[in-house]
């Protein structure tokens, strides 16, 4: 018997160290063929269905092997979970010595430079993010890491964050006063020098594509590559491996400017007029994209007269500010520092006229008084196809949801995997006896003015007959603010809105309240793990396909089609049952749990494509009764 396998066995070092825990067959298959795979440097892509127990099948075999392992994640929760909870489990279960790193994007640390400039200068705000700052004072005096997250007493969506961290733009490096204490610094050299490393996708794909210096150098020393919640790979690495230009990083600028004249270059009127000048040809941009949160395709939109001529307002008020930069550079470190950004934003913003290049997504977003304006590859299969041919490392992709009908092409087309090993586990669940999914008998059409109201009325019945204890997953954001709408209109029950508070309050007072519906769009459809009696019922409104007019997506579906593919089977229908195995995933936690997943699309039993979607969920029992669904759901 191996290291492995004596590792899951009954009385193994796992069963001793675990109360409760029970070797599971598809666990230790996993396992084992994660070891396999380390021994040869090979690939191997792993779907392991919810309860197969997939963080400790491969964290041992990782820690046996004695070898550097990069181990990604989808989230930064999940990040966080993993090292603080998985991980010392294994460790203390195994005795393993070597050295362990939780490493995030610099966003997540407190920068002790604008810390301290913010204490000298004031921040921007209200009272609150005043208190905020306190608070976050109070917590730095202690901690050891400077991980933001730890200040438990600051919202998650503070505004003082942006205020308090650094960007790979603003960030002094080594010529910053409090380098030898910066937490970014501390955080990368403690991962260089250690055997297990845990990071999230954004941090990994942000250093493959070279996008900060510093930490470029961690993965060439991995032998061991995983990613956990692998189906997020393709679109996280297309960001990367793209351009992307924002407001946000003007008005930075310009505040930054701003200091330094006050503080250092007061006699250079000019610098403080010239930033001020196009921080108002910025918001004087924003307003010509439309109002509200937009997405757009970039190259339709610079189409517009007034749009081009904007634009090159901005260029031209960018070159100007440029200029007069020049006239102080070597007077002023930050200021030499700030002429650099500038020369970037100069050249991002010329690539975004270049709108001929072919193979990549030219577009725009809005929100509230921000935009961002993106270049993104069509594919990054070539690119990362490069790195695990060239690379000399065992790369391991896990995921509850990676194969469409029974095979990963789709997953493999996407990031160029080539000759991998492949394992499709099974949960070790019972789903047809936990389990209903239901298709309802008499859906409202979809393309009526009251359909949301009809379907409201259809559901609430079996919602009142289950007490509430019900996630209802949206495919829109209208659809979601509607049906809570008609929920708190016409019932008692107590109704939770995504975007009302942050989401692990949501999910901490759905979890400890009874009687509540939660009704939620795309954040809730994945990584969200409510287990007992609390949630027993899951809702969603109609299969999860992407809009069409997406601009990225469109960009993909015009391009498969110029290749003579077949748009609606190669891309929308693999990656709405993915979505839609995703939103499945939250019922089903654990080998005591039960309930019903209502789905609310008739294409679910009346398409040809149907049979796609049923053959890559679980293996649910089946109704199209509602009245058999509140008896399910009483008889628990």
């Amino acid at each position: 018997m191996n290291k492995v396998t004596e590792f899951f066995a009954e009385g193994g070092a796992l069963s001793q160290q675990i109360k409760g825990f029970h070797p599971r067959a598809e666990q230790l298959e996993m396992a084992q063929a994660i070891e396999k795979v380390i021994s040869e440097k090979s690939v191997l892509v792993v779907e392991a269905g919810t309860g197969t127990g997939k963080t400790f099948a491969y964290l041992a075999p990782a820690l046996l092997s004695g070898k550097k392992t990069i181990i990604s994640t989808g989230s930064k929760n999940l990040q966080d979970q993993l090292f603080n909870r998985d991980l010392p489990a294994i460790k203390k279960a195994l005795s393993y010595t070597g050295k362990t790193a939780l490493l995030k994007g610099r966003s997540n640390y407190l920068c002790l430079e604008r810390l301290e400039r913010l204490i000298a200068q004031g921040v921007l705000g209200d009272k609150s993010v005043l208190k905020d700052l306190v608070k976050v004072r109070q917590w730095s005096i202690s901690s050891k890491t400077g991980d933001l997250t730890e200040c438990t007493d600051l919202a998650e969506d503070s505004p003082i964050l942006p205020q308090l961290t650094s960007t790979a733009e603003n960030c002094l490096g080594s010529d910053c006063p409090n380098y030898a204490d910066c937490y970014v610094a501390l955080a990368r050299k403690k991962a260089l020098n250690a055997d297990i490393v845990v990071v999230n996708h954004h941090l990994f794909f942000a250093d493959m594509a070279v996008k900060e210096s510093g930490f470029g150098e961690l993965i060439p020393q991995a032998e061991n590559i995983i990613f956990d919640e692998a189906h997020q790979l393709p679109d996280i690495a297309s960001q990367y491996f793209g351009q992307s230009v924002s407001s946000r990083q003007f008005f930075d600028l310009c505040k930054d400017i701003n200091i330094v004249y006050h503080t250092e270059l007061k006699d250079l009127k000019q610098l403080s007029s010239a930033a001020d000048t196009l921080q108002k040809t910025v918001q004087d941009f924003r307003l010509l994209l439309g109002e509200g949160n937009l997405r757009g395709n970039w190259r339709e939109i610079l189409r517009q007269s007034a749009v081009e001529k904007s634009f090159k307002i901005l260029i031209e008020k960018l070159d100007f500010l440029s200029e007069v930069i020049k006239l102080a550079l070597g007077r002023s470190q930050t200021l030499d520092n700030i002429f650099e950004r500038v020369e970037n934003l100069k050249g991002y913003l010329q690539r975004l006229l270049e709108t001929e290049r072919v193979g990549y997504c030219y577009w725009y977003e809005t929100f509230a008084r921000q935009f961002a304006l993106h270049i993104t590859p069509l594919t990054v299969a070539d690119k990362f196809g490069e790195q695990l041919k060239t690379k000399q490392a065992t790369w391991i992709f896990t995921s509850a949801t990676l194969e469409v009908d029974g095979k990963f092409d789709h997953f493999y087309h996407r990031l160029g995997i080539e000759n991998a090993r492949q394992l499709i586990l099974q949960s070790p669940f019972n789903y047809t006896e936990q389990a209903l999914l239901c298709v309802p008998r008499y859906l409202p059409n979809t393309n009526r003015t009251n359909t949301q109201t009809e379907l409201g009325k259809m559901l609430l019945p079996v919602i009142e007959a289950n007490q509430g204890r019900c996630f209802v997953l949206c495919t829109s954001y209208e659809m979601m603010r509607n049906l809570a709408e008609y929920f708190r209109s016409n019932s008692q029950l107590s109704v939770l809105l995504q975007g009302e508070m942050p989401k692990t309050t949501l999910l901490a007072q759905f979890t400890v309240s009874k009687n509540t519906i939660l009704v939620a769009t795309s954040s809730f459809w994945e990584g969200i793990d409510v287990r007992g009696n609390a949630l027993s019922l899951v809702i969603i409104d109609k299969l999860p396909f992407m809009s069409p007019d997406e601009p990225l997506l469109k960009a993909r579906i015009e391009d498969c089609r110029l290749q003579g593919g077949n748009p609606f089977n190669d891309i929308q229908i693999p990656e709405a049952v993915i979505t839609l195995k995703q939103g499945v995933g939250r019922l089903i936690r654990d080998v005591t749990d039960r309930g019903v997943v209502i789905i609310c699309d008739n294409r679910l039993v009346m398409r040809s494509y149907a049979e796609t979607f049923l053959k890559s969920l679980p293996n649910l029992s089946r109704t199209r009764d509602l009245n058999k669904v509140i008896q399910f759901l009483q008889n628990k």
